[in-house]
């Protein structure tokens, strides 16, 4: 397939577009190059004469109808969003107009190009969504979101992705544009950007600074590690069904404490201290207002339809994700210096 991916050059989307080209795919990367985005995150496959780039918004509607002109792709992957919970809490409006009104220029552009050239059966649009749509998890191991959960979002920013969902499946109700959606857990790995709670641990473990826990640490995320979730993307993308819509989770349920600590652990091996441990850097900080307890995927649909599920242990791929920064300091470096990214405590890919 030729692929358009809004927001290729993010963390998740880049994973996605790397990938995508490995499977034989050609992939039109479209991206806005905002404060989150790096095209150093899609070096290796830049000179691919199966990839191209397109500089553009999605809140650009010609911007979008003349990419789609151009390239004429066989699917769209749409990953373009502010996805920052602490960012959208501060100023919900580049959430709104990001999440809500682009996905809308993208549906409008995609049924525009869908219609024109006579509705073709094999045209795909897949929205990429987050659990945190979903709201809030007791404690109770056993009770996961499903696909059938009732949305309640909490945040500017689960508000602004519910709000996209539902246009996604509206277009699919209304117009008959055919579409796929996939709601994921937390992402982590290479690429991540550093105000995200993974990278900042490190990064501030590395540096000497105090690793920031909000309230207690009690919070409960499920981790999916950024490679198994662009396999995932693709799977639903290459024989989902449309209309339908699968969560993907990475199996690997920690609370943020747990998760920290982890860190610390795996960074006392890699890269000792000369005394003491990483784990004596770490600091309970002030909850963040309307912080979920708890996110966990059920993944029964994704397994049993398609045979898909994580092929990493979070161990496995926090060992992974701390060699790379590790190993990457040329990257990260200037992304926070550029940024001054490093105190925020955001725990959403």
């Amino acid at each position: 397939m030729k692929i358009l991916v809004t927001g290729g050059a993010g963390f998740i989307g880049s994973a996605v577009v790397r990938q995508a080209i490995a499977r034989g795919h050609r992939v039109v990367n479209l991206d806005a190059l905002t404060y989150a985005a790096c095209l150093d995150n899609v070096a290796s496959v830049a000179d691919s004469p199966a990839y191209a780039f397109e500089h553009a918004d999605i809140r650009d509607r010609a911007a979008l109808d003349r990419i789609f002109a151009a390239h004429a792709p066989d699917a769209v992957m749409h990953l373009a969003a502010e996805s920052h919970v602490d960012r959208s809490i501060d100023g919900p409006g580049d959430f709104v107009e990001t999440n809500i009104t682009g996905t809308y220029n993208m549906l409008e552009a995609a049924r525009a190009y869908w219609v024109a050239r006579g509705k073709p059966a094999d045209f795909r649009f897949h929205h990429i969504s987050t659990d945190e749509v979903f709201g809030s998890l007791p404690a109770d191991p056993s009770v996961k979101f499903t696909e059938e959960t009732p949305y309640d979002p909490r945040s500017p920013y689960s508000a602004s992705k519910a709000a996209s969902d539902h246009l996604v499946r509206a277009w699919h109700e209304t117009y008959g544009l055919p579409v796929v959606l996939t709601n994921c857990s937390n992402n982590y790995g290479p690429f991540h950007f550093p105000e995200k709670l993974i990278p900042v641990i490190i990064l501030n473990a590395l540096a000497g600074k105090p690793l920031p826990i909000y309230g207690d640490g009690s919070n409960i995320r499920d981790w999916l590690y950024v490679e198994d979730h662009a396999d995932a993307l693709l799977t639903v993308v290459e024989r989902g069904d449309l209309g339908r819509s699968y969560n993907i989770g990475g199996e690997n349920e920690r609370t943020n404490l747990e998760l920290v600590r982890t860190l610390c652990a795996i960074l006392d091996e890699k890269r000792p201290k000369a005394s003491g441990s990483y784990a004596d850097q770490i600091t309970f900080v002030t909850d963040r207002p309307g912080h979920d307890a708890r996110y966990a995927i059920d993944p029964t649909r994704i397994r049993t339809e398609l045979g898909w599920r994580p092929s990493v242990t979070v161990e496995e791929g926090l060992a992974r994700t701390v060699d790379w920064y590790l190993g990457n300091e040329a990257w990260w470096k200037p992304l926070q210096a550029r940024h001054g990214v490093g105190q925020r405590l955001g725990v959403k890919a």
